[in-house]
């Protein structure tokens, strides 16, 4: 996978309220919450993309009000693998 990188100028930090060492990931999260609210991307995919776990990303989700794009066919799925599993 490629890599791209990508300017700002040192107000951002401030605007983020964060270090300035610390925006490349802020804004990696942040990125990955819209493209999951956008429909762009799934849930393991934002995750990737964040840098952070699955249930990480979720609970960025929730405390974003960004609701889980979780459709009837994926809880199919999910209960069939639970029940292949017990």
């Amino acid at each position: 996978m490629g890599e791209v990188t990508v300017t700002f100028t040192s107000d951002l930090a401030r605007i983020l309220r964060v270090d300035t060492d610390e925006v490349p990931d802020v804004v990696r999260v942040y990125l990955a919450v819209e493209l999951y609210r956008e429909g762009l991307v799934s849930l393991g995919k934002a995750a990737e993309i964040a840098g952070i776990s699955k249930w990480e990303m979720m609970e960025v989700l929730a405390s974003k009000g960004v609701p889980l794009n979780y459709t009837r066919k994926d809880l199919e799925e999910d209960i069939e693998i639970l029940e292949s599993l017990l």
